[in-house]
This record gives structure tokens, C-alpha cells and sequence, in this order.
């Protein structure tokens, strides 16, 4: 079921997120303080090219990275995290209309908790 999922996902907007992802990130990265959220920015594009069958975790890792993480997700949200949210809380709204576009949905509603505090997140 995934694979049909995200073969359909994949046509139908799947990629022209991704690519919108992608793009956003290699721009951030052109200076060096964007590196990071160019990072992320990728990580949204993997995650918007295959969402199903993916899962968003916490990431664990030994380094007392908590603090700068929360700092860093305070910059994102205020850089565009917000509005890139929005964007998926609307398309969730959307596919959610119809009982097919359901799932397409929930990926969209998945993905808003990435584009708000992407630093800290995994995708397994």
C-alpha cells in the first residue's frame, strides 16, 4: 500500500513539493550561516518526495544539544517555518474533503510538525 501511495503521491504534486524543498535548500546554503536550515530544508524535500511509509522521530543523540536546537527551531519559525505549516495544514484540508484524498492528507497534516521544529527530527 505504501508504494502505491507514494507512487500516486509522487505524480500528483509529490515532486513539485520536493523540488520546491530542494531548491529553497541549496539556496540556504549558499552562505554559510544557511547551511543548517538548508539541511533541513532537504529534509523536508525527502520527506514530501516518499511520505509514506516514513516516520518523523525525535533524534537521539549523546550531545547536549537541546537548547540549540529549540534555538534554531525559534529562527526557522520565524524565518518561514510558519508559513510553510499553513501551507501544509491547507492541503491536509483539502485532500481531507474526499474520502480517496484522506491519506494524501494526513501526510500533509504529518509533515506540519517537521516544517514547524524541523531541528531535533529524524526521518526513519
Amino acid at each position: 500500500m505504501k508504494t502505491i501511495g507514494n507512487i500516486i503521491w509522487f505524480i500528483f504534486g509529490g515532486v513539485m513539493i520536493a523540488i520546491e524543498y530542494f531548491l529553497a535548500g541549496l539556496t540556504l546554503m549558499l552562505t554559510i550561516v544557511g547551511i543548517p536550515f538548508g539541511i533541513q530544508c532537504i529534509k523536508l524535500g525527502v520527506l514530501a518526495l516518499w511520505p509514506f511509509g516514513q516516520k518523523v522521530e525525535k533524534y537521539n543523540k549523546p550531545l547536549p544539544l537541546g537548547l540549540l536546537n529549540v534555538v534554531m527551531n525559534i529562527i526557522w519559525i520565524i524565518i518561514g517555518g510558519f508559513w510553510i505549516a499553513l501551507t501544509h495544514l491547507f492541503w491536509g484540508i483539502i485532500f481531507c474533503i474526499t474520502i480517496i484524498g484522506i491519506p494524501f492528507g494526513k501526510q500533509h497534516f504529518k509533515m506540519i510538525r517537521l516544517a514547524l521544529f524541523p531541528f531535533g527530527k529524524t526521518i526513519t
